[in-house]
């Protein structure tokens, strides 16, 4: 099993040295380093990553290899932390309930991870959803993210919710009563997990640079581009780094 996941985790950067996305721009993704790929495939402990949340977490509209997990293991190597592929659960369009149906329905391959994400809430705001219901799903969620992180709180990351008021979707929207929702929301899952103990990643104030540059935003006109997810991903590898 460990002799399989470290030559996928090998695959994996060795082909993610030129990647594009939908807008031509290309990315370039640090490659496995040469000495640990002459080690023994035995001798690598891979760390075990889930990633839970919506399309920002799957990352619509952009390659795989774009998608913030998968860059945020990438720059894990930079500090000599090697992580198996992350495994992600989560689907354009989910709700907060969504995603508890979803782990309940299919769930997650193992039953602890060294590291948890979690990312939940703009379709809650964009279907006008109860905030009260959010909150009460939020904390079943942020509750099964700290069981699949071995109960280790410091493990689990939860990402604020992007303001996507800022690209050119939301043309046309209200898009001041947006941002206050996504900071009503925000508001709530920063509540919940620090009361938790849990680390609390603020990226709303980087998604709403995309107003100003339009090369974070991918093709779609909605969802985030590599560039964007870069920037989350540089937060979230610190925090990891300084966690493990």
């Amino acid at each position: 099993m460990l002799r399989s996941l470290t030559i996928r985790l090998l695959i994996l950067f060795s082909l993610a040295s030129c990647k594009k996305d939908v807008s031509n721009k290309t990315y370039s993704f640090m490659s496995q380093d040469t000495s640990l790929a002459a080690l023994p495939a035995d001798s690598l402990i891979l760390k075990s990553y889930l990633a839970l949340g919506d399309s920002y977490t799957i990352g619509q509209s952009v390659p795989e290899m774009a998608r913030f997990p998968l860059q945020t293991v990438s720059m894990l190597l930079h500090d000599n932390i090697l992580f198996a592929p992350p495994e992600i659960i989560a689907r354009t369009g989910w709700t907060t309930g969504n995603l508890l149906n979803a782990i309940d329905i299919t769930p997650p391959q193992k039953l602890s991870y060294d590291v948890v994400s979690l990312l939940i809430g703009v379709n809650n705001q964009y279907q006008h959803l109860n905030p009260a219901q959010y909150k009460d799903e939020f904390t079943i969620l942020l509750n099964k993210a700290i069981q699949l992180a071995g109960n280790k709180k410091n493990h689990v990351f939860v990402l604020s919710i992007p303001d996507y008021g800022v690209t050119p979707f939301a043309n046309g929207l209200d898009t001041a009563e947006i941002a206050a929702e996504i900071d009503e929301f925000n508001a709530i899952n920063k509540s919940i997990t620090l009361t938790n103990g849990c680390s609390y990643i603020d990226i709303t104030a980087l998604s709403r640079l995309a107003a100003s540059y339009p090369t974070l935003v991918a093709g779609d006109g909605l969802h985030p581009s590599g560039d964007e997810y870069n920037k989350w991903a540089l937060l979230l590898s610190k925090a990891i780094s300084l966690a493990l």
